[in-house]
């Protein structure tokens, strides 16, 4: 499929954004363009993207967005606050998915890019009650692990241990909505 990307965890998401978003409607993907928004172009998604902004501060692209559906994959985690964010977007779809906190590993951390790096790992519950607090109703959800190719007991235990969350969450744009 797209071999030279991260292939399940592409491959899960397009599935799930296959299930849950018809390519009829306009999608804002938070963050900059990636690999991933290009792939959802190439399967026929209207995709833009924010600027690069600092979401924690900035929320102007997010709030005056007149996309239907709102993506954050891979990015609530990096934000101080993803509360903020959470509650400006005007529209009533989100898809999001966040790494788990993973109990024998710690907090990923770049240690060439200051910017890489996460602020927060959850736990389902986490963020589940994160979305609630923001007014976002869950509507489904999907977890996967991550093996990586190495020997050990840390590389034994991701090939069990859920490391990704993702979610499809729905809301009355009139009531979630704090531009």
């Amino acid at each position: 499929m797209y071999a030279h990307y991260p292939e399940k965890r592409y491959r899960n998401t397009l599935g799930f954004l296959k299930k849950h978003v018809g390519t009829h409607r306009s999608i804002l993907d938070l963050g900059v363009p990636n690999p991933f928004s290009e792939i959802m172009q190439a399967e026929g998604y209207t995709v833009t993207n924010t600027g690069g902004e600092d979401l924690d501060l900035d929320l102007c692209a997010v709030a005056q967005t007149d996309a239907e559906v709102v993506t954050a994959f891979e990015i609530l985690e990096h934000l101080v606050s993803p509360l903020n964010v959470l509650r400006a977007i005007p529209g009533d779809t989100l898809l999001a998915s966040v790494p788990l906190r993973l109990w024998f590993a710690p907090a990923y951390r770049s240690k060439t890019d200051p910017w890489d790096r996460h602020y927060h790992e959850f736990e389902p519950w986490q963020f589940d009650w994160l979305l609630e607090k923001a007014g976002w109703h869950i509507q489904d959800s999907l977890t996967w692990s991550h093996p990586v190719g190495k020997i050990g007991f840390r590389p034994l235990l991701r090939r069990f241990t859920p490391r990704y969350y993702l979610v499809m969450a729905t809301r009355d744009p009139k009531k979630g909505s704090n531009p």
